[in-house]
This record gives C-alpha cells, sequence and structure tokens, in this order.
C-alpha cells in the first residue's frame, strides 16, 4: 500500500475535505497546498499525479493525532 492510498484511505474514513487536510497539516507547521493535495488523490496514470512522500504523510499523522486528541499537556516535574 502506498502513502497516497493511505491519505485516500483516511480521507474518506474521517470524511475531511482539502480544507480540513490543510488545517491539520498546519497544526504543525507543516504547509501543503490544494494543488498538491490534488495531485497526490489522482489517479496514478493522470499526468499531474505526485506520490505523496514520507515527509507529507509524517506531517498529516502528526497533525492528526492533535485535531482529535487535542495539543500535548506539559509534564508536571
Amino acid at each position: 500500500m502506498s502513502n497516497n492510498d493511505i491519505m485516500k484511505k483516511l480521507r474518506v474514513a474521517l470524511s475531511l475535505n482539502s480544507d480540513q487536510i490543510i488545517e491539520i497539516c498546519n497544526l504543525v507547521n507543516f504547509t501543503v497546498t490544494k494543488s498538491e493535495l490534488g495531485d497526490i488523490f489522482r489517479n496514478d496514470e493522470h499526468p499531474n499525479f505526485k506520490k505523496c512522500g514520507d515527509q507529507i504523510l509524517r506531517n498529516f499523522l502528526n497533525g492528526l493525532v492533535i485535531y482529535k486528541r487535542g495539543p500535548r499537556e506539559e509534564k508536571k516535574v
């Protein structure tokens, strides 16, 4: 399964649109544009298809944790 497949499946499973995915990535200070997302979600035989790199998927997953759980609380010493 490719990173593109994982992104597609998460988008459908969580009912996310492009604006929400951009917002999730912004939570970890990672910038992604709508056109980049469109290229990632295209069919792999389309001329504008773009492979989803590990960095995009990693930042999206880290942002998704914050989006669903909230920011990490500081530990009291």
